[in-house]
C-alpha cells in the first residue's frame, strides 16, 4: 500500500516547477549532437541568409528589379516567420502558400501580362537590346585584315599586328604596349607603335588553345594604328587570327534614330509596332528584329472583332465545350453501369471482368492513343478492315471532320471511364443494403433501384469529382496532339486551326507552331481559358451546393 502511494506522490512532486525532483527529472545533460546542432545553428542560418541574398543581388544586377524585390519579399518572409516567436502558427502555412504563389499565382500574372505585349518570335528582345544589335551589324574591310599573334612578356602580353594580305603597305609591323588581357565591360583602345629595335625582344607566341582561353579580352581590344585617321585607323577583333577594320551599317543620331550609312535613311522607333521604321524615302519599310511593346487589349480585340479569327475561334471554343461534355456523360454512364454491374454478388468472374475493365486506366495513357491511332488507319488499321469485311466501307477517320471527332470522343471515353467505374464502385459499397431489400419487398425491379436508390445516392458525392472530369477534358491536350494533331485543318482562315483542336491546342500551335510564335496572342487565349475554366467550376460548385441544401 505504501509502495503504491508513494509512486504517484513522487510524479506529483517532480510535476511542480521548481521542485528539486522536477529538476532531476528535466535537467539531462546535453549530448554531443544536440551540442554540435546547437554550434552550427546560428552559422547555417547565416549561410542560408547570404545565399538568398546573392540570389537578390545577381537577379537586381541582371536587370530583373521586379524578380529581385519578390525574391527579398519571399525570403524575408521565410526568415521571419521562421525566426521568430510570432510566426510559429504560420511555419506549417507558409510551404504551401509560397508554393501557390510561385507556381500557380506568378505564372498566371507572367501569363495574362504577356497578353497585352505583341510578345512573338519577331519581337522577342528589349528595345535596348534591339538597339544594340543593330549597331554592332558591320561590314569588314577585306583589303586592310592583318593576322596578328600574341607574346608573352612577363606575366602581361603584347600584340603583334602583321601585313594585311595583298597590301600595298610594305613590311611594315605594329606591336602593342604590355597588356594583361582582363576581360572588362567596355572596349579598350590600345594605342599601336611600329615595330623595331626599340619594341625589345618578344616572347613565345601564344598556341591556339591559350588563345582561346584569352579571347574574351581580346574581342574587347580597339588597336589604333599610329598615324592613320578614319574608320581604317581602328582595327577590331575578328577571330583567333586576324583583325581588321569594319564599317557599320547604322549609326545612331542625338534624337535616337538610327541612320543607315549606305544610303542616309532614318529609321525611328515606333512603340505601336515595336520596330525601328523608316522615315522619308524608306517609309513602310523596318528593321528586324523588333522588341516588346505593350498593346494593351489588341490581343483580345482580334479574337473578338477580327472576323478572319473570331470564325475558327468561336467553332473551335464550341467544340472545345461540347468535346468535353460528351466526353463527361458517355464516361460516367458507361462507367457507372460497368461498376453496378459488377457490383452483382451473383456474376461469375466478377474479378476477371473487373481487371480486364481496369486496363485501360493502367495502361499510359499516350501508348493507348498511339496504339488507337494505328488501329483507326484508313488502309491498314484493323477497325477499317473488320468495317470493310462486314460493310464494305472504310471510313476516313482522319480527313472527314465528323469522323475525326467521333473517334476522339471514342479514345477519350475509353480513357477516362475506368476513373468514373472506381469512383463508382466505391460509392456503392456505402449504399445500404436495407434500400435494396426493401425495394425488392415493394416488387421494384433492376432499372427502378438503378434509377431511384442508385443514381440519386452516387451522383451527389461524384459531382464535384464531374466537375474536375470536365475541367480536365477542358484542357486535355495530348489526346489532341497525339491522335489528330487539330488536323483536318480550316481552309482560308488567318491563322492556321483544326477542326478537331480544342482551345489548348489551338493556343500551343499558336504559341510554337503554325503562326510564328506569337506569344502575346497565345498568352491571351490562355488568359480567357482560365477564366473560362473557372467560371464555369464556380457555377457548377454553385449549382452543386444549391441542390444539396
Amino acid at each position: 500500500m505504501t509502495a503504491s502511494t508513494s509512486a504517484p506522490s513522487a510524479y506529483r512532486a517532480a510535476s511542480l516547477p521548481g521542485s528539486p525532483l522536477s529538476e532531476a527529472y528535466t535537467r539531462q545533460p546535453p549530448s554531443a549532437l544536440d551540442k554540435l546542432a546547437k554550434a552550427l545553428y546560428w552559422p547555417t542560418i547565416a549561410v542560408i541568409a547570404l545565399a538568398a541574398m546573392h540570389l537578390v543581388f545577381m537577379l537586381y544586377a541582371a536587370g530583373l528589379t521586379a524578380w529581385a524585390l519578390g525574391a527579398l519579399l519571399l525570403f524575408g518572409a521565410g526568415f521571419a516567420i521562421y525566426l521568430s516567436r510570432a510566426g510559429l502558427a504560420y511555419r506549417y502555412l507558409f510551404p504551401g502558400v509560397a508554393g501557390m504563389l510561385l507556381f500557380i499565382a506568378f505564372p498566371l500574372l507572367f501569363t495574362t501580362q504577356i497578353g497585352f505585349t505583341n510578345y512573338s518570335s519577331a519581337h522577342l528582345l528589349s528595345q535596348e537590346r534591339v538597339r544594340e544589335f543593330l549597331l554592332e551589324q558591320h561590314d569588314t574591310v577585306l583589303d586592310q585584315v592583318r593576322d596578328y599573334s600574341v607574346h608573352g612578356d612577363g606575366k602581361e602580353f603584347r600584340l603583334v599586328l602583321r601585313d594585311p594580305a595583298g597590301s600595298a603597305v610594305g613590311s611594315e609591323q605594329f606591336v602593342s604596349p604590355p597588356l594583361a588581357l582582363r576581360s572588362g565591360d567596355k572596349p579598350l583602345t590600345v594605342a599601336m607603335q611600329a615595330l623595331g629595335p626599340a619594341s625589345g625582344t618578344l616572347g613565345p607566341a601564344l598556341s591556339l588553345k591559350e588563345l582561346v582561353e584569352h579571347r574574351a579580352a581580346l574581342a574587347q581590344l580597339r588597336l589604333q594604328l599610329p598615324g592613320q585617321t578614319g574608320e581604317s585607323a581602328t582595327l577590331r577583333y575578328l577571330g583567333l587570327r586576324e583583325f581588321g577594320p569594319v564599317k557599320a551599317h547604322y549609326e545612331e543620331q542625338a534624337d535616337g534614330a538610327l541612320k543607315r550609312v549606305a544610303d542616309g535613311a532614318l529609321f525611328r522607333p515606333d512603340p505601336a509596332t515595336g520596330y525601328y521604321e523608316g522615315q522619308g524615302a524608306a517609309a513602310g519599310t523596318h528593321l528586324a528584329p523588333g522588341y516588346k511593346v505593350m498593346v494593351g487589349a489588341q490581343n483580345y480585340k482580334r479574337m473578338l472583332f477580327d472576323a478572319e479569327f473570331r470564325g475558327p475561334f468561336l467553332s473551335i471554343f464550341g467544340w472545345t465545350v461540347v468535346f468535353s461534355l460528351l466526353t463527361v456523360v458517355f464516361a460516367t454512364a458507361i462507367g457507372m453501369m460497368l461498376a453496378v454491374l459488377l457490383n452483382w454478388e451473383d456474376l461469375k468472374f466478377r474479378t476477371t471482368y473487373r481487371t480486364l475493365l481496369f486496363l485501360p486506366y493502367a495502361v499510359p495513357g499516350f501508348i493507348s492513343i498511339l496504339v488507337f491511332k494505328g488501329l483507326f488507319n484508313q488502309n491498314f488499321g484493323e477497325i477499317n478492315a473488320i468495317l470493310d469485311a462486314l460493310f464494305g466501307v472504310r471510313p476516313a477517320w482522319f480527313a472527314d471532320p465528323t469522323l475525326a471527332r467521333t473517334m476522339l470522343l471514342i479514345v477519350n471515353v475509353w480513357l477516362g471511364y475506368p476513373y468514373i467505374l472506381i469512383l463508382c464502385a466505391g460509392l456503392l459499397k456505402a449504399i445500404p443494403a436495407d434500400l435494396y431489400e426493401a425495394s425488392a419487398l415493394a416488387g421494384a425491379g433492376p432499372l427502378t433501384n438503378f434509377f431511384k436508390i442508385t443514381a440519386p445516392l452516387i451522383i451527389k458525392p461524384l459531382s464535384p469529382l464531374l466537375v474536375s472530369a470536365f475541367a480536365f477534358n477542358f484542357n486535355n491536350f495530348v489526346v489532341i496532339a497525339l491522335l489528330t494533331d487539330g488536323r483536318p485543318d480550316y481552309l482560308s482562315t488567318k491563322i492556321p486551326a483544326g477542326q478537331t483542336d480544342i482551345l489548348v491546342s489551338y493556343t500551343y500551335r499558336i504559341a510554337f507552331r503554325d503562326s510564328g510564335t506569337d506569344f502575346g496572342l497565345a498568352a491571351a487565349i490562355s488568359t480567357l481559358i482560365f477564366v473560362l475554366v473557372a467560371s464555369m467550376s464556380l457555377l457548377n460548385l454553385r449549382l452543386m451546393r444549391k441542390a444539396n441544401q
